[in-house]
């Protein structure tokens, strides 16, 4: 350090930067890309439903980070996107649940009626 570095430029360099650039977020967004698909296509059978229901507890992670978004921010364009937000990720959420619904009431055992009338 030379006499002219400051400690205030040093935790300058030291801190994280203010934004990140834009070719790390894409990088980061390809591999999510890459995992999620390998990991989605090598799930057994058995395993979809699960899947499907844990894919609508994230779905209920968008909505707060939605709110938390659009409520930091004054009425505008960010309140509006994060109403249509929240909207997109609770009819996502409904018909996530209902489509779980549907597919482990496949697996259920049908009562067959007895034979005789008693």
């Amino acid at each position: 350090m030379d006499e002219t570095t400051t400690v205030a430029d040093v935790a300058a360099a030291l801190a994280p930067a203010d934004h990140i650039p834009f070719v790390q977020l894409f990088t980061v967004f390809v591999l999510a890309c890459f995992v999620g698909y390998y990991v989605v296509w090598r799930v057994t059978p058995a395993l979809h439903s699960p899947l499907m229901a844990v894919t609508n507890a994230i779905s209920s992670v968008i909505i707060v980070g939605a709110l938390i978004a659009s409520g930091a921010a004054a009425f505008g364009i960010s309140q509006g996107m994060g109403l249509v937000a929240v909207a997109l990720a609770a009819v996502n959420i409904f018909g996530g649940f209902l489509v779980t619904y549907r597919m482990l009431s496949m697996f259920k055992k049908k009562e067959t009626p007895k034979q005789g009338g008693k």
